[in-house]
């Protein structure tokens, strides 16, 4: 609608009769509007008035009602107020005032004809619009007076969408760093809490840097807490994001439990004297935060690339923790029975003169104690014995959990190796088994070479994974994708398949069978009857004469040949009309004439395409005379449905009869076997009893 000057007034009966002609969608707005609608009295009066009012200018009537308003005389009667209903009445009203709003607005704009105000009225009327502050616009600032209307669903609703964003994916990535964060801390209470509580210079040195790290861990454990009662999970297949269900599912679990232990406020012992500041095993119950370092390590393993390496990193994380603990109570140990008292334990701080020795280093005290725990975890030993029994106790656990440690670490270490070297150990068996086979068949020393040769290239290549057998676990879905994903665009730039339909190309990658051919190997030869066609990934290849020196074409990466034999264009196939040598190592594609068939059953006017196609294609080669044409891609084809349900309930009955036949001989030889053994077990009979 133009902007301008109004030449057609527009009446109060508009408003009205609209108001009239809407009725009935009030009853459809029962349930969108709100209970709590809160309308300002002085904008009912002013309704009430101009719907009272004849004058066919809105403008007037609003100049008169606000003069009323702030002038009132004894002539003037102001307008009753209008109580605010409780039934449809109310939502009737509450319409009403929307429609002042573009009832001022259209006095300013031109109006060509009054039917079409009329219908542009109607069309903004029936509009389910919600009721909000904006209710009084620009149009109608002058209006001291406006009414609020607040919706509580709506509320509601944004409060619950705004809960929903913070509902974390158990498989997202964010989720990933987060548990990378909380693994952080894990890892820095499990070192730190047994380091000051054993070596208290090094807690001393830089004690205000340590409450700001604890309690930097503590507000990360309060905060995990969270994420882990707002992480969704599946369920029946589907993924929770109530989060009321997730609380209940998180605080039923056994880490809920965990967790509140874990962050009880043991801190609160360091006002104790007894205890103080130094002791910072208070703090010990952090270390309950461990499974979330598994399941992050866990996690990780599962989505990197390299996963043997991180086992690695795993073992050593683990026995460096082991080894740094006991390292600590080892010099607990000997700080408890006295240092320096016997070779044993740690040397003493200071000399006889009460001067540091060297051994009073800090540094020096934690890689001494470490270098002990080392050599007695790896059983390496070359250490001084044990003097008192409580050093004997102690030696002899860390020699049992060493054992143990170095069993892990052959056991580990083993796997890993194993793991690594499983593709080339299984290929090295198929060469060996290969090997042996052509020695014991007494092949060829040239041709031996020629194979041993092209398993090297595989293997080269990475060509030796079994594709079929690693992706058979997966979902045929998954499996189509992935098939898409690595043969799709060699697939393409096939002429005669760009105007295939996407699903028919899917399952044509589904059917290519990956080939090598070595240097010098014929892919076939003139002559041959073509049952499939090949698509070249990588390599040359020469199309050769007879005489197999004559070069006729040089074929490369994204070529075809041998399109016209899967097409069936006679009963007998299709002769090759050339022979094709690969120059060097060539990585093949193929695709067989029963795989396309097969495909094209549900894409008849795509099998169609293909009939001309080759029909043209043949023409042009001089194979196919002008006029004559195939009827179709194979003979059984040009058979009605009839006449193929019959074809095959034919064979089926020569298979069944063939099966009795082959039945009745074999009950007969078992009849006669019967036969036989029943004479002689009565020849037999009759010979014990004559010797008796």
């Amino acid at each position: 609608m133009s902007t301008g000057s109004c030449d057609t007034p527009v009446s109060v009966s508009m408003v009205e009769q609209l108001i009239i002609d809407d009725e009935l969608d009030i009853n459809d707005d029962d349930d969108e509007l709100d209970d709590d609608v809160f309308i300002n009295q002085d904008a009912l009066q002013m309704n009430s008035y101009l719907t009272k009012q004849s004058d066919p200018d809105p403008a007037l009537q609003m100049n008169r009602y606000f003069k009323q308003q702030s002038d009132p005389s004894p002539s003037t009667k102001s307008p009753v107020p209008i109580p605010v209903p409780e039934s449809k009445a109310f939502f009737k009203l509450v319409k009403t005032t929307q429609f002042v709003k573009k009832w001022t607005k259209m006095a300013e704009c031109p109006v060509p004809q009054k039917s079409t105000v009329n219908d542009e009225l109607y069309s903004a009327s029936i509009q389910k619009s919600t009721v909000n502050d904006e209710l009084y616009s620009a149009s109608i600032q002058s209006i001291p007076s406006t009414y609020t209307l607040t919706t509580r669903r709506r509320r509601l609703l944004d409060k619950k969408k705004l809960l929903q964003r913070i509902v974390w994916n158990p498989t997202g990535n964010y989720l990933h760093v987060w548990m990378g964060i909380v693994s952080l801390a894990v890892i820095y209470d499990v070192v730190m809490t047994i380091v000051r509580e054993t070596y208290h210079q090094f807690n001393d040195v830089l004690f205000p840097l340590w409450l700001v790290l604890d309690y930097g861990a503590d507000i990360v454990y309060l905060m995990d807490m969270g994420v882990q009662g707002t992480t969704s999970y599946l369920d029946q297949g589907l993924m929770v994001t109530n989060l009321n269900l997730l609380f209940s599912r998180y605080s039923k679990s056994k880490y809920f439990v965990l967790d509140i232990l874990s962050i009880l406020p043991t801190d609160l012992l360091y006002f104790v004297p007894e205890i103080g500041v130094i002791h910072t095993v208070v703090r010990i119950n952090r270390l309950l935060r461990i499974h979330r370092l598994l399941q992050f390590l866990s996690r990780t393993e599962s989505r990197t690339n390299f996963p043997n390496l991180f086992r690695v990193f795993q073992l050593i994380l683990l026995i460096s923790i082991i080894i740094h603990w006991n390292a600590c109570f080892y010099f607990l140990i000997s700080e408890g029975l006295g240092l320096g008292s016997d070779s044993w334990v740690y040397p003493a701080l200071t000399d006889k003169d009460g001067i540091n020795t060297e051994y009073a280093n800090l540094s020096r005290q934690y890689l001494f104690s470490l270098y002990w725990s080392t050599l007695t975890l790896t059983t390496i030993g070359e250490l001084p014995g044990p003097v008192r029994d409580a050093e004997y106790v102690f030696v002899i656990f860390d020699f049992l959990v060493g054992v143990i440690i170095f069993a892990t670490i052959v056991g580990m270490v083993g796997g890993i190796i194993t793991n690594m070297n499983m593709r080339r150990a299984e290929f090295q068996e198929k060469l060996d088994n290969l090997k042996q086979y052509m020695r014991y068949r007494r092949v060829g020393q040239v041709l031996q070479d020629r194979v041993i040769k092209c398993f090297d290239y595989q293997w080269t290549n990475n060509q030796t994974l079994n594709e079929e057998k690693i992706l058979q676990s997966l979902p045929s879905k998954l499996q189509a994708e992935i098939a898409i994903h690595v043969h799709f665009e060699t697939l393409r730039h096939v002429k005669i398949f760009k105007e295939f339909e996407a699903g028919l190309l899917e399952e044509l990658v589904l059917k290519l069978k990956p080939q090598v051919f070595s240097p010098g190997d014929y892919v076939c030869r003139k002559g041959d009857v073509g049952k499939e066609m090949y698509i070249i990934k990588h390599g040359f290849l020469e199309v050769v004469g007879d005489d197999n020196t004559t070069v006729y074409a040089t074929l490369t990466g994204g070529g075809y040949f041998g399109e016209i034999s899967i097409l069936n264009l006679s009963e007998n196939g299709n002769r090759r009309t050339a022979s094709v040598r690969s120059v060097g190592y060539s990585d093949l594609f193929c695709l067989s004439k029963l795989d396309l068939l097969e495909s094209l059953e549900e894409y008849p006017q795509t099998k169609t395409l293909l009939e001309e196609w080759g029909n043209r294609k043949l023409v042009q080669d001089g194979t196919l005379e002008k006029g004559a044409t195939n009827q179709d891609m194979s003979p059984t084809d040009s058979s009605s449905p009839n006449d193929k349900h019959e074809s095959k309930m034919e064979q089926l009955e020569y298979n069944i009869e063939q099966l009795q036949i082959r039945f009745t001989r074999l009950l007969g030889e078992y009849n006669t076997s019967q036969m036989s053994l029943k004479r002689r077990v009565y020849a037999l009979e009759k010979e014990a009893k004559t010797r008796a």
